[in-house]
């Protein structure tokens, strides 16, 4: 299998690429994230997934594009749960990339965390799949999820506190000052 396996970051790369590999599958790795704000921090992300790259000698695709007013509007008029949109625009740019290069199969690293919404992934690859004619290759990756924060340790990779829009940004630190005041008015 000639797998395209669109990743968001380094560190959710690691126990993915580690599984497949040991799995006999051979993979290209694509990094498209318009979703990721600030600039500063999609630049952060892509160089440290390259230097992942660099070290396992995996072959990584870089789709720079960074339409910033176009994510905010999808993400705004997303009907259900803003991340829909974040998962539909890199599913949908994955397996129409995979159909026009050749690959049997498209996958995401996003199914490492437990903290994404699996089935809502799951979900929207499967209707790009659809979409495009090719398979979404599935596997629930999250059972490996320490392994991966491990192995990014040990190679010291830059590990963000977010996932990636805005919205979940400013979500972090909200709850960072809230507890910090919770603490201070409890006297602690």
């Amino acid at each position: 299998m000639n797998l395209l396996l669109h990743a968001c970051c380094g560190p959710c790369s690691c126990y993915p690429t580690e599984k497949l590999t040991a799995d006999g599958k051979k993979f290209d790795i694509l990094y498209f994230n318009p979703n990721i704000h600030p600039y500063k921090e999609f630049k952060r992300r892509l160089n440290t997934l390259r230097e992942f790259c660099e070290k396992k000698k995996y072959n990584l695709i870089v789709d720079k594009s960074y339409p910033l007013e176009e994510c905010l509007r999808g993400m705004l008029d997303e009907p259900v749960v803003r991340c829909a949109y974040c998962y539909r625009v890199r599913m949908r740019y994955a397996a129409k990339y995979a159909k026009e290069n050749g690959y049997d199969a498209f996958s995401t690293t996003l199914l490492v965390s437990p903290y994404q919404k699996h089935e809502l992934i799951k979900q929207i690859a499967e209707e790009a799949a659809a979409e495009f004619g090719i398979p979404f290759y599935y596997e629930d990756f999250r059972e490996g999820y320490q392994r991966g924060v491990d192995i990014s340790l040990e190679m010291e990779l830059y590990r963000q506190p977010y996932c990636g829009c805005v919205f979940s940004e400013r979500d972090r630190y909200e709850r960072v000052k809230k507890k910090k005041k919770a603490a201070a008015e409890a006297g602690e």
